[in-house]
This record gives structure tokens, C-alpha cells and sequence, in this order.
């Protein structure tokens, strides 16, 4: 069984998590509590209560990884009754009736998408559209498994806001995207930096996000000792794999090669030749490089991956 980042898992006694990584550690699969089944509903859980709870009720499912040197959640293969792949969940909006209007309004989405001429086989849906935990406010989230796809999507999101197919997110949408974000640049600094990405809108007044998880997608290097918090501005030689999970940036050559971000807020954040602020944690691998890691949890405080520029005027909606 192959498991892979946005893919969603449930334990035989309810609890459902977000896989974050495609290998098993010590036959556990690496994710995040996100939901846990109480009186038939499926409660959603923030990182921290979702730490808490684990650490009252399940501390053996919280896991140090010496591969990714974090501490997640780890679930033991034989404890899960359900693996919810996100294409899959594709074919059933696309080939069963909708059941609801968030749904249906998936639906739209994906047939706008392919009459754009996105291959649908490359698209899954996650969130909680996936595991059936939606309710009217519920947001869509895409996944698509391909760069190139991810690529062409993000043009057709792009396009279509332009022709007004699409809309883009409203002001207060966007105030409540910073809000969930919880994030640490400010709200002018978030927006500039996201309406530039191309990977979220609204469709009927319903927000919808873009993400990518590709086959190659980048795979830390081991790592030997954590070197503390570090505060740094660097150019970036190469963006390439910037919407990847991991998102990665390449920096031009000095003392630290490499800058991950394990953050959403983060990825497809700068693009080749822009000079970025960066604070984050300090790493150096088995072999001698060194990178910054920013985002070990959602909410990263303390880190984040900035442009600077001292042209640009941000202006809030």
C-alpha cells in the first residue's frame, strides 16, 4: 500500500490523520491528527489540541522520526481500518450523484479543469471532502500529482479568474485565509506574496486551494545534528521544486545550500533570482550541508520565507 502526503488514514478506534510523508518509518505511517470521530461526527482538531489530546489519551502514537529529525504522528500499519486516496474521491464526484453542494460545486471545479484540458487523472481531492466531514462553510482542496499538471492548473486558475469564470478570493476571504494560516508575516506581506501563486480562488462563493504532491518529490537528506534557530537573507539560484512537499529553494552558493519548508504558507513562495528572508531552524546533514528548515508544524512560529524587494508598494484589499 503506497501512502502519500494529503492522502488521509483512520484507526480502527476513529482517529484520522493527514499523511506527511510517502515512507513508512518502523511500519508507520508519518502524518498529522486532523479529525477524531466522537458520537458519529468527525471532530476537527488545531496541531496543538491534536498534540494534547494524543499526549493524554495515545501518547504511543507520537513519533520521532530520525529520518525527518521532527516529531510527528506515527501510526502503526496494522492499526488502520481506512486509507481515503484523493483520486479516488475524484472518480466518485465525477461518476456517482452529488450528495450536497459542496460536491457539486467540486464537481464545477473538475469539469472546468478539464475542459481546460487538465488530464483529471491527475487530480485527487483531500481535506474534508475526502473523508466525508464537510459541512456548508467547507473549503475544496486539490491535489495534483504531476508537476507539469500542477503547472497547467495553476494557468487555467489564472486564466479563469482573468475571464471571470473563476473569482478571486474577496477581501474578507482573504483576511480569513491569513487568519487560518496563522502565520508570521504580516497580512500585506502574505497577500502580495499569495496572489501571485495562482492556486486558490473562489467557485459559487466557495473558496478552493491547488496543491502539489509529485512522485519526485524532494526527500531530506538524513540528519546528523539540529544547529538552532538561524535568521538569514539569501538569493535564490533555483525555485523549481518550490510547490513540492517538502517545498524547496535552492540558494546561491555560500555557507547553506538549501532552505525546506514543510509549511503550505510557504511553498511556491519566491521564484529564481529574488532575494528572500528566511528564519527557521538550522540543519547539517550527515554529509556536511547545511539548510534551513521552516514549518515543522503548520503554524511555524517564529519562521518564514519572505521576499524582500524595496520596489514593490503593498496594497491590502
Amino acid at each position: 500500500m503506497n501512502y502519500l502526503p494529503r492522502d488521509f488514514i483512520e484507526t480502527r478506534d476513529g482517529l484520522i490523520f493527514a499523511v506527511v510523508d510517502s515512507q513508512l518509518e518502523q511500519g508507520r505511517v508519518l502524518g498529522m491528527l486532523r479529525y477524531r470521530r466522537q458520537d458519529g461526527c468527525a471532530l476537527k482538531l488545531s496541531t496543538d489540541a491534536a498534540n494534547a489530546w494524543l499526549e493524554r489519551h495515545a501518547p504511543d502514537l507520537i513519533f520521532q522520526s530520525t529520518r525527518l529529525a521532527a516529531r510527528l504522528h506515527g501510526v502503526p500499519v496494522n492499526r488502520l481500518a481506512r486509507h481515503y486516496e484523493p483520486r479516488k474521491r475524484t472518480i466518485e464526484l465525477m461518476t456517482e450523484p452529488t450528495r450536497d453542494a459542496l460536491e457539486a460545486r467540486a464537481r464545477d471545479c473538475l469539469e472546468l479543469l478539464r475542459g481546460k484540458g487538465l488530464i483529471l487523472e491527475s487530480v485527487g481531492i483531500t481535506g474534508s471532502l475526502l473523508i466525508g466531514a464537510q459541512h456548508a462553510a467547507s473549503d475544496l482542496d486539490f491535489v495534483i500529482y504531476d508537476r507539469a499538471a500542477f503547472q497547467q492548473a495553476r494557468m487555467i486558475v489564472r486564466e479563469a479568474i482573468r475571464s471571470g469564470d473563476l473569482d478571486d478570493l474577496t477581501p474578507a476571504a482573504w483576511r480569513e485565509a491569513y487568519a487560518r494560516r496563522d502565520c508570521e508575516l504580516s497580512f500585506e506581506e502574505y497577500l502580495w506574496h499569495e496572489r501571485r501563486k495562482f492556486n486558490k480562488g473562489l467557485s459559487g462563493g466557495t473558496k478552493f486551494d491547488i496543491t502539489l504532491v509529485s512522485a519526485d518529490d524532494v526527500e531530506p537528506a538524513t540528519v546528523c545534528r539540529k544547529l538552532g534557530p538561524i535568521r538569514l537573507n539569501a538569493e535564490v539560484l533555483d525555485a523549481s521544486h518550490a510547490y513540492d512537499f517538502p517545498a524547496c529553494y535552492r540558494l546561491a552558493p555560500g555557507a547553506i545550500e538549501e532552505v525546506l519548508s514543510f509549511s503550505h504558507t510557504y511553498a511556491g513562495q519566491a521564484l529564481a533570482g529574488e532575494w528572500i528572508s528566511i528564519a527557521g531552524q538550522l540543519e547539517e546533514t550527515r554529509e556536511g550541508t547545511r539548510r534551513i528548515i521552516v514549518g515543522s508544524t503548520r503554524e511555524a512560529p517564529g519562521e518564514f520565507i519572505k521576499v524582500l524587494t524595496d520596489s514593490r508598494s503593498i496594497q491590502a484589499p
